[in-house]
């Protein structure tokens, strides 16, 4: 039976490996060509035309593609009505404030302009765009304020200003417990870009993380239990690039690094396991 509150917007063939059965519980949206001019930068009347097309088929819970897609999580998350905290577990804080506005590395302000999110949370950056200097690109004033909160994989040597929240693996379980008892009782959104897992976990376009499927799964019944999840999306298996301009084309050759592919039934495999474990987590159907 299709779910009323699950959609797979087919932006790219990240996920075309799910079998027949499990697409057949989706709402299929098959948006591969439109999606190749929003792959990893594009213009804000793209985004928008996007947005207007296609928001009669936006539901709570979205599966999506590459990390490359990421900023459309600000799209999704215009669905909903009421107050509520966005929660990312992303290898990578989003947060540059360099143009293009919409890019998956700038998405994060982008969430920041929408009037009914009240706190942005991040975990599991493990990029050094957290570090010096290159976090003078980011958008320290949010989190400054306590808008933006970014808990960042601590490396060692690394200093962290006040603002920033570092972690390590033996701590990072009781950070994010203290910290889901201050949103308990709120409603949350979950977004999650598969390069916050090792490369161990998942195959991604981007540089890998630290936390296993088990940790995330963990994290997400803990956050279930204490406060209200009213949606997420998943996203950030590799896909084949496929840009429809040439400016994005060469911007991704540049920002992309080079990841070795392992064989295509590893990376299936991989992918599945991924699938298997973090969409009923996410979703609830456990």
């Amino acid at each position: 039976m299709v779910s009323t509150n699950k959609v797979w917007f087919r932006t790219d063939d990240a996920w075309d490996f799910l079998s027949s059965d499990v697409a057949s519980t989706f709402q299929v949206q098959d948006v591969h060509e439109e999606a190749r001019a929003l792959r990893f930068i594009t213009t804000a009347s793209r985004i928008e035309a996007f947005a207007t097309r296609h928001a009669a088929e936006f539901r709570p819970f979205t599966l999506y593609g590459s990390g490359d897609f990421h900023h459309l999580s600000a799209l999704w998350t215009r669905q909903f009505h009421e107050p509520f905290t966005l929660l990312s577990f992303d290898n990578h804080p989003d947060w540059d404030i360099r143009p293009p506005r919409w890019s998956c590395g700038a998405w994060i302000n982008r969430a920041l302009e929408n009037p009914r999110i009240r706190q942005v949370s991040i975990w599991g950056c493990g990029n050094f765009e957290c570090n010096f200097p290159w976090r003078f690109l980011g958008n320290r004033s949010a989190a400054r304020e306590g808008r933006l909160r970014i808990h960042p994989w601590a490396q060692e040597g690394k200093s962290y200003p006040f603002w920033l929240n570092p972690m390590t693996p033996e701590t990072w379980k009781s950070q994010f417990a203290d910290w889901v008892e201050t949103q308990r009782g709120q409603k949350t959104y979950v977004t999650i870009d598969m390069d916050c897992l090792s490369s161990g976990e998942v195959v991604t376009n981007w540089e890998n993380g630290r936390f296993t499927c088990d940790d995330l799964v963990w994290a997400l019944n803990i956050l279930r239990e204490k406060t209200g999840i009213i949606g997420g999306d998943l996203c950030g298996a590799w896909s084949r690039p496929s840009y429809q301009t040439t400016f994005q084309r060469l911007a991704g050759w540049f920002d992309h690094p080079a990841i070795p592919l392992p064989s295509r039934e590893d990376l299936l495999e991989r992918h599945l396991h991924a699938f298997n474990q973090l969409w009923p987590a996410l979703t609830g159907n456990l």
